[in-house]
């Protein structure tokens, strides 16, 4: 896929619409550059992860993981589930796997 090329002969509708795409962007790039976050959704590409499963998973404590679930769900990438006590977490939509599969390809698939 071609990256688009901007030009000078924007209108200024078509700029606003590509700034806020970019700060869209941005704040997707934000909540996924903690490591922390990054792996949590690495594991929730597998599918839905109760805060526990994740916790073990990650050998971090609880607070820390529901810390990063937190932001993670507030830029709208994960969404939570109730059941009972446990609260299971899965990924909102299909661009954090998007972006994860070229994260791996770019920094990790190498090295098998």
């Amino acid at each position: 896929m071609a990256l688009p090329v901007l030009s000078s002969d924007l209108t200024e509708d078509e700029l606003d619409a590509i700034v806020d795409k970019a700060t869209a962007a941005s704040s997707f790039l934000k909540a996924i550059s903690h490591e922390g976050r990054l792996m949590i959704l690495c594991h929730l590409v597998t599918g839905e992860k109760s805060v526990t499963e994740l916790e073990e998973l990650l050998s971090a404590r609880q607070a820390a993981v529901s810390q990063q679930l937190s932001r993670l769900r507030l830029e709208g990438l994960v969404v939570p589930r109730r059941d009972g006590k446990a609260i299971y977490y899965r990924l909102a939509d299909d661009k954090p796997r998007k972006l994860l599969e070229c994260v791996y390809e770019l920094f990790c698939a190498d090295e098998r």
